[in-house]
């Protein structure tokens, strides 16, 4: 017996689930809650509502249409979270350019994605500039500026954004489509060929929108986001939405201060000045505010951080929470929109010691609400929690990438077997947590054995003269490879650390049982800076091509 569909009363609203939706709690429970850009802008939620009016139909006046595409290249800006409404809301597609890609790069996600409308910033006008004429489908470019006037160039504009804005009405119909429909696209940086353009539907910002805004609010755990907090990311913006918590912010109506091109003294004057105390960030942005000579005459206490992209070390952690940083880890990737996971403790655990909660706290983390994630077998055989059986990390939800745009065959490659494959390695712990432990491509496989090149990199950032470190296999004749780790020092330490005092500190993990002496690398370089891809990502491809 098929199931019964509920009867629909021909003047019900079905009222789809479309991003306009997300902004009827704010407008109407804190119109004048305040949003900031850096020192240059501050102004309440209803002159946004206004502004977002605005654009709507400024765009409209530049030829956007439902369909239509547009590329934004901005820093972290009132006016990204303006068009993460206006864009998608008028039912035309917002495709958030990363901006530090190669020149190359960006022409191809531009042109790709077919950009109908191109919104840059100054700073990246020469790139512009530069591959302009290269452009297939861009009929119309307006500039964003800080400043009051905009640098010359050759690339022919349209317009400047505020001016603009000035001249368009604030009063716009935004109308009701399919909430299906189209409203992000996104291209990952990936390791090898073209970047993969990833997209999101209304329905499925808003699915993930609610379900952050229960996993991040609803328990009593740590690094909560609620709606006293004071929000600042420190993710970018293009990079999958910023992993969607802008669109939480405006559930919950807190002050939300967006800081710009990232500067730690500008970061750190805005979270003294406007009170921040909630963000999330990459743990090189956070291991870069900490460094930070003007850290040391910050008070940090109660700033709470998620902190996703890589894992987060112990050490890290430690140096974090003993500032009285609130951190914990979340995962997602480009193809999730992306949150998954959030280690978040237990309320029993929030009085443990604190190297018990750091253990918890740089764990993966328990899925979120509406996650469905397992660890299997190259078969897809699904393994016991029992914290050691190993294995790819699967993932259903209502909110991941149906495929990759223009790419079908890749795209059935991630969707092998009707689960999206993350080709991260981990394994899920009696309590549920998850804890990855490399990705597929990065893990060392050494005579027969694979050793966590983020374990090692855990242990490195254990040693009080590690700034940074990374771990990558590198090319052995007899074992096919060998673990090497690549270590910047703390300033002060370097030229007192030896590469035998860094192996006798993978040995005392030895004699814990924490790893064996096989793990131990056979190579040790101290290097001035390690190399990242464009959102702050450890770049091992690049160091396994140097060290080769």
């Amino acid at each position: 017996m098929p199931v019964k569909l509920i009867d629909q009363t021909p003047s019900a609203y079905a009222y789809p689930l479309l991003i306009k939706h997300l902004l009827h709690k704010p407008l109407r429970c804190t119109p004048n809650q305040e949003i900031v850009y850096r020192d240059l802008y501050r102004f309440t939620y209803a002159e946004m509502f206004q502004r977002v009016h605005k654009a709507a139909n400024m765009l409209k006046s530049l030829g956007v249409a439902e369909g239509s595409t547009v590329g934004v290249m901005d820093w972290d800006s009132h006016r990204y979270l303006e068009l993460f409404y206006a864009v998608p809301m008028m039912g035309a597609i917002l495709h958030t350019v990363n901006i530090r890609l190669s020149p190359e790069q960006i022409l191809f996600t531009i042109n790709h994605a077919e950009d109908d409308v191109l919104l840059v910033h100054t700073d990246f006008l020469p790139i512009v500039e530069a591959i302009k004429d290269q452009f297939q489908t861009v009929k119309k470019i307006v500039v964003l500026r800080d400043g009051p006037e905009t640098p010359a160039t050759k690339v022919p504009l349209d317009g400047e954004y505020e001016d603009l804005l000035a001249r368009a009405s604030d009063d716009y119909t935004f109308p009701d489509f399919d909430e299906n429909a189209k409203a992000t696209t996104f291209y990952t940086t990936g390791t090898t060929g073209l970047p993969k353009g990833v997209y999101f539907s209304h329905r499925q910002l808003v699915l993930h929108t609610l379900a952050v805004l229960a996993a991040a609010g609803s328990y009593h755990t740590a690094a909560t986001f609620r709606s006293n907090d004071v929000y600042m990311p420190l993710t970018p913006m293009f990079h999958v939405h910023a992993w969607g918590i802008p669109y939480v912010a405006g559930q919950l109506g807190v002050k939300q201060v967006y800081p710009g091109r990232y500067d730690p003294a500008v970061i750190l004057k805005l979270l003294v000045s406007e009170k921040v105390t909630f963000s999330h960030c990459v743990p090189t942005i956070l291991h870069m505010i900490l460094s930070s000579p003007a850290a040391k005459s910050v008070d940090l206490t109660g700033w709470k951080v998620i902190i996703g992209g890589s894992a987060l070390t112990k050490g890290l952690c430690k140096a974090a929470m003993d500032r009285g940083v609130d951190l914990i880890t979340g995962y997602g990737m480009s193809e999730t929109c992306p949150v998954l996971t959030l280690a978040q403790p237990q309320p029993h655990m929030m009085s443990w010691s604190l190297d018990e909660q750091i253990a918890v706290r740089c764990r993966t983390g328990q899925p979120i609400p509406l996650v469905d994630l397992q660890v299997v077998t190259p078969d897809g055989v699904p393994l016991p929690h029992d914290g050691k059986s190993t294995g790819e990390v699967v993932v259903r939800s209502p909110w991941l990438t149906q495929g990759y745009y223009k790419d079908p065959e890749r795209a059935e490659e991630l969707w092998d077997g009707g689960w999206l494959h993350t080709g991260d390695v981990g394994f899920i712990d009696e309590r549920g947590y998850l804890q990855i432990t490399d990705r597929i491509k990065d893990v060392i496989k050494t005579g027969g054995e694979w050793i966590s090149t983020l374990i090692l990199e855990d242990i490195l950032m254990q040693h009080p003269g590690v700034s940074e470190a990374a771990a990558i296999g590198v090319p052995d004749e007899k074992w096919g490879e060998r673990p090497m780790v690549l270590v910047v020092l703390k300033d002060e330490f370097k030229g007192k650390v030896s590469q035998e005092d860094i192996r006798q500190h993978f040995m005392q993990f030895v004699e814990e049982g924490t790893i064996t002496k096989w793990a131990v690398p056979d190579k040790i370089a101290f290097v001035e800076a390690l190399p990242k891809t464009s959102v702050g990502k450890l770049d091992k491809k690049v160091m396994r091509q140097q060290y080769r």
